[in-house]
């Protein structure tokens, strides 16, 4: 029975509109491009400061090896956090929006 809910939301067609990423990117779609550049900033920000707090205990050339490792490593992981990435960034464009 889970796999069938869970299946409602991979489905492009589904009732609810599609997948977390495609309707991230329906409601981005919908920003002013300075609005847009402001939330993509705030994003590679997140991303540089857990960058570096990862290169304080890993060395830096070895990083994006161990990155990748641990995404081929765990991709069931990594493809939920995704989903849950696109949600909640979905979720803080349409509070910009309703602004």
């Amino acid at each position: 029975m889970m796999a069938s809910y869970e299946a409602l939301f991979e489905d492009e067609d589904d009732i609810f509109g599609g997948t977390p990423e495609s309707k991230y990117w329906d409601i981005h779609k919908q920003l002013s491009a300075d609005l847009v550049r402001f939330e993509f900033d705030e994003i590679i920000a997140k991303m540089a400061a857990m960058e570096q707090m990862l290169m304080e205990h890993y060395n830096e050339d070895d990083l994006d090896k161990l990155v990748d490792r641990y995404i081929a490593s765990n991709p069931q992981i990594i493809d939920n956090r995704k989903k849950s990435l696109y949600m909640e960034y979905a979720g803080r464009l349409i509070y910009k929006l309703a602004d």
